[in-house]
């Protein structure tokens, strides 16, 4: 039996599946994640790239942070359409076989391509807020500003995101905890397993089926029933519903 078709027989045996997601879920979407070799730990800045997206840079040096984000972080995230991985996600969502999707990742790909219940861990380029008077900005309004983008009150505008040093938000983890929890698979996909304390949610999975699709060795596959090395759109995309 191939890899395929085992994972075609896990999803056709499950009823609650929760996927749970990283930068190589977007990869295929033309976003680079950090760690490849192409990735940008690997490109060359005056500052090293988790220095730029600490909450630290963006007190002190918030123009250079605006610089990198708006050429390493928007400018991909706003250009990028959902790939096969994303469009296989929210079809199964909408057959009830998937109950949540928790990603790691920035972009709003996931609900782009129809995804319904999604947990962002790290918030999302698609949204923005004042710091100083809390008013809610739209992507459109960052890519047309330049500079410090500031509010009508005068305020600084800052993405909807969770920075190095910043914690999450308390109310997605507890729904991407539950949601874990209840699952009977849990798929996790294009993610090294490093970055905490999102890897650490997947320890609350207490499920039948843990399948980990991944181009490289993770921290998750000692406890994996199934594991793929692979693109997660090549292999989500040869899943038939």
């Amino acid at each position: 039996m191939s890899t395929l078709e085992e994972l075609q027989s896990v999803i056709d045996k499950s009823k609650r599946i929760v996927f749970f997601g990283g930068a190589g879920v977007s990869t295929e979407s033309g976003i680079p994640d950090f760690r490849s070799v192409d990735g940008l730990y690997n490109q060359k800045y005056d500052y090293p790239p988790e220095q730029m997206l600490s909450h630290t840079f963006f007190e002190r040096k918030t123009e250079e942070f605006y610089r990198f984000y708006r050429d390493k972080i928007l400018s991909y995230a706003v250009s990028a359409k959902p790939n096969a991985a994303h469009k296989k996600l929210a079809e199964l969502e909408k057959k009830g076989i998937l109950s949540a999707v928790v990603t790691q990742n920035i972009d709003g790909l996931h609900q782009a391509a129809g995804s319904k219940n999604v947990f962002e861990l790290h918030g999302s380029v698609l949204r923005n807020y004042c710091t100083r008077c809390g008013k809610r900005y739209g992507v459109d309004y960052m890519l047309k500003s330049e500079g410090v983008p500031h509010c009508s009150c005068g305020g600084i505008i800052k993405p909807d995101v969770v920075l190095y040093e910043e914690a999450l938000d308390d109310r997605t983890v507890r729904g991407a905890v539950n949601a874990i929890a209840s699952a009977d698979t849990l798929i996790i996909a294009g993610t090294s397993m490093v970055v905490y304390p999102a890897a650490g949610l997947v320890n609350y999975f207490d499920g039948k089926h843990l399948v980990v699709i991944n181009m490289s060795p993770t921290s998750a596959d000692s406890r994996a029933d199934l594991l793929i090395c692979g693109k997660v759109g090549e292999v989500l995309g040869g899943v038939e519903i």
